[in-house]
């Protein structure tokens, strides 16, 4: 169980409040995943209550906490939190996959083979497919991972073929250097939605996951389909 918090960062009602104006500004289509990481029990219920059914956290200890608290239904419990999913946003560590590999929605973050193998051993475990994003490395940041863009054909070769029949690849994922020029951020989003066209026509992909709280509306006008939004939503940590 995790420990809750005190919700006084913001007052109740702020919350659904951000998030019922980011979702008018964001575009239909772009889906909304509300960063939801370090926030109480308390922040999900709210942003839930106003229509958020995404939620995105980076510690697999503080989502598998939440997901026993609010969306692990024991029998005789009701489901208070229908269509709610949650997601793997962070860089994930091999040996923390067990812990969320029964329930998880979507594994975002997925930067090397070798992931990849842990994913297909734990989903194939418990009898199911795992969908996740394949990171590519588009920043000058050194400190963010993924695969280089040059990576990509042979990795999809293999994912078509039969070495991880239990994961299901959505699409790519990227994360823009961290700066205030708004013409490099752009640059590397567009490169990134050009990886996705390539690859992505053939293989019905439906999800290019790019931008954040500082940048959703480059990513969004370069082409994403997918937002990941936290301080918007929830407030400064």
């Amino acid at each position: 169980m995790i420990l809750v918090q005190p919700y006084d960062l913001w007052c109740m009602g702020t919350i659904a409040k951000a998030w019922n104006e980011l979702r008018a500004e964001v575009p239909d289509h772009v889906s909304l995943v509300a960063v939801s990481k370090t926030k109480p029990n308390e922040a999900v219920v709210e942003a839930y209550g106003a229509g958020a059914r995404m939620f995105g956290e980076n510690r697999v200890q503080e989502l598998v906490g939440k997901h026993e608290n609010l969306t692990h239904h024991d029998s005789g419990r009701t489901d208070e939190f229908e269509g709610l999913e949650w997601h793997q946003i962070g860089t994930l560590q091999r040996n923390k996959v067990k812990y969320i590999a029964p329930f998880v929605h979507l594994i975002h973050a997925v930067d090397q083979p070798s992931l990849l193998d842990e994913i297909n051993k734990r989903a194939a475990s418990h009898g199911r497919k795992q969908n996740v994003l394949l990171q590519v490395h588009i920043a000058e940041e050194q400190s963010k991972f993924g695969f280089a863009s040059a990576e990509l054909p042979q990795l999809l070769e293999q994912l078509d073929g039969d070495r991880w029949p239990n994961v299901e690849a959505l699409g790519l994922m990227g994360m823009a250097t961290f700066t205030s020029d708004e013409a490099q951020v752009a640059r590397e989003f567009s490169g990134l939605r050009k990886d996705f066209d390539a690859h992505g026509r053939q293989r019905n992909w439906t999800t290019l996951s790019m931008g954040m709280s500082g940048d959703w509306r480059i990513a969004v006008a370069e082409g994403s389909t997918m937002v990941r939004i936290g301080s918007s939503i929830f407030g400064q940590r």
